[in-house]
C-alpha cells in the first residue's frame, strides 16, 4: 500500500468558457479591489487592443500598467516590477501574457508583503523546492488574476522561477498563496501568440504530464489527470498546427495543460528534463518551452532501464502504436516544426560540460526516477540531445 497526502492548491477558482474581459471584470468586483496593477506582455499591450480593452473594463479601478519584463523573469525585473505596483497602491494584479509574467506576480506579490525594494533584499527570501518554507517569508497580501496566452501552466503552482543574471541560475521563490487566486483560460485571447511559442509551451505542458506520471513520489490522484493530459495534448496540437484558429482545439491544448499541473500543485517533483531546462532557459538563453522539445525525448531515454514498464503507459496514453514514449514525442516535436535538439538551439558541444555541472544544483535533479549520481550523468543526458 502506497502511503501519501494530497494537498490542493490555494487557487480559489478557475473559470473557462467565459470571455476574459467579463470574467476579468466579475472576479475583480467581485474581490472588491479598487487598484488593479496588470502585468502585461509588452507585444499585447503595444500590438494588440486586449489589454487596453482590459484597461477600459477596469475603468477607474485600473491602477497602473508594467509590460518591461523580460523573458525568464530576471531579479531586477521584478523588483522594478513590484516597486511600480506598490507605489500604485495595488490590491491585485493581473497578469496577461506567459509564464515569465506569471512567475513574475508570484515573485511580486511577495516582494510586496515582505517590503522587498532591492535585489539584494531577495536573498533572505528564496526559498528550495521540497523544503520547508523559512517561517520570515509573510504571506501575500494583494493576490493575482492570472490570463495566461501560453501553456507554460505556472499560473497553477506556488512557486516562481526567478532568474539572477549575475550567476545564470533561476531562483525559487514560493508561498502558497503566492500562486494565481483565479486562472482565467479563455482560447481567444491565445490568437496572437507566435505560433512556435503556442507549440512548445505546449510540448512543456507534455512534459509536466509525463515527468509528473513518472516522478518516484507521483500520486494515483495526480496521474489521473496526468493520462487525462496526454491524452488529449498531443492530437490538440497538431489540430493548432494544422488550423491556428481552431479554437476548440486551443481550448483542449488548455484543458491538458490545467490537468499536467494537478501533480505539480501538491508538490509532486520532477525530473531531469525540468531540472535540465531551467538551466537552459535561466543560462543558455533557450526559450521556457523549447526546453522540453529538446531534452524530454533524451531524459525519457536515458532513464528507460529504471522505467520501462511506466513509460509503456505514458506511450499508450498518448496513442504512441510502438510503446516508444520517447519516439513518439520525438517524432510529435518534429511534425510541429520545433527544435528537437540541443545543436538546433545554439548549445554547442563545448557547453555542455559546464551546463552539466550547473545542472546539479536544481532541486529536481536528485528526483529524477533514475539516480544522477554527479555532472557526468548529466553530461551523458546532454549529449543523447545534442
Amino acid at each position: 500500500m502506497k502511503a501519501g497526502s494530497y494537498r490542493p492548491s490555494r487557487i480559489e477558482r478557475g473559470v473557462f468558457g467565459t470571455p476574459y474581459l467579463e470574467a476579468a471584470s466579475a472576479i475583480g468586483e467581485g474581490t472588491g479591489a479598487r487598484r488593479v496593477f496588470i502585468l502585461a506582455s509588452r507585444t499585447l499591450n503595444r500590438t494588440t487592443p486586449l489589454v487596453e480593452d482590459l484597461r477600459r473594463v477596469l475603468g477607474a479601478r485600473h491602477a497602473g500598467t508594467f509590460d518591461e519584463m523580460p523573458a525568464h523573469t530576471p531579479r531586477e525585473a521584478v523588483v522594478a516590477a513590484a516597486n511600480a505596483a506598490r507605489a500604485a497602491g495595488a490590491d491585485l494584479l493581473v497578469t496577461l501574457g506567459g509564464g515569465s509574467l506569471t512567475d513574475a506576480a508570484k515573485a511580486v506579490v511577495l516582494c510586496l508583503s515582505n517590503d522587498v525594494r532591492t535585489e539584494a533584499q531577495l536573498d533572505a527570501r528564496r526559498t528550495r523546492r521540497g523544503q520547508p518554507l523559512p517561517a520570515s517569508i509573510k504571506a501575500p497580501a494583494v493576490r493575482s488574476i492570472a490570463i495566461p496566452t501560453t501553456m507554460s501552466a505556472g499560473e497553477f503552482m506556488a512557486y516562481a522561477g526567478v532568474t539572477n543574471r549575475a550567476t545564470g541560475v533561476k531562483e525559487t521563490f514560493s508561498h502558497p498563496l503566492a500562486v494565481a487566486a483565479y486562472v482565467i483560460l479563455d482560447p481567444a485571447v491565445t490568437l496572437p501568440t507566435p505560433m512556435a511559442l503556442w507549440l512548445s509551451t505546449g510540448v512543456r505542458a507534455l512534459d509536466h504530464a509525463v515527468e509528473g506520471y513518472l516522478s518516484p513520489q507521483a500520486q494515483p490522484y495526480s496521474q489521473a489527470a496526468d493520462l487525462q493530459a496526454l491524452r488529449l495534448l498531443p492530437a490538440a496540437l497538431r489540430r493548432v498546427h494544422a488550423d491556428p484558429t481552431d479554437l476548440d482545439a486551443r481550448f483542449d491544448c488548455q484543458m491538458g495543460m490545467w490537468l499536467s499541473t494537478v501533480g505539480s500543485q501538491s508538490g509532486v517533483p520532477k525530473g531531469a528534463s525540468h531540472a535540465i531546462g531551467h538551466l537552459l532557459g535561466s543560462w543558455a538563453g533557450v526559450p521556457h518551452g523549447v526546453t522540453s522539445c529538446v531534452m524530454l525525448p533524451s531524459v525519457l531515454r536515458w532513464n528507460l532501464p529504471q522505467n520501462r514498464a511506466q513509460q509503456v503507459q505514458v506511450a499508450a496514453a498518448m496513442g504512441a502504436p510502438d510503446e516508444d514514449a520517447a519516439g513518439f514525442i520525438e517524432q510529435l516535436i518534429r511534425d510541429l516544426g520545433l527544435p528537437s535538439r540541443l545543436r538546433e538551439v545554439g548549445v554547442t558541444p563545448d557547453r555542455l560540460d559546464g551546463l552539466s555541472h550547473l545542472c546539479m544544483h536544481d532541486a529536481w535533479i536528485p528526483t529524477n526516477p533514475r539516480h544522477i549520481a554527479g555532472p557526468a550523468d548529466v553530461l551523458e543526458i546532454l549529449k543523447l540531445a545534442s
